[in-house]
């Protein structure tokens, strides 16, 4: 199971970190991928000089709301 966990401190929340969680539920539930993704969320991940970071199976990722699209079609769904 792909884990991916999405920062919620309060600078990736100033960056979109809710719209990010929203999406990423979204595709998740529109591609079927409930038993093949765990979506979390943690406080500060120390990376908070870009967009919202996000971990997919302990690899860091600056995600915006703008590319959360081809962000999880390029690291989830295509390494599924």
């Amino acid at each position: 199971m792909k884990k991916i966990t999405v920062c919620i401190g309060s600078s990736c929340h100033l960056k979109g970190s809710r719209q990010v969680v929203e999406a990423l539920q979204d595709y998740i539930t529109e591609h079927d991928l409930k038993d093949k993704v765990s979506l979390s969320g943690a406080f500060c991940m120390k990376n908070c000089r870009e967009g919202v970071s996000v971990t997919v199976d302990g690899v860091l990722f600056s995600v915006t709301p703008e590319t959360v699209g081809s962000f999880f079609e390029t690291e989830i769904l295509k390494k599924l």
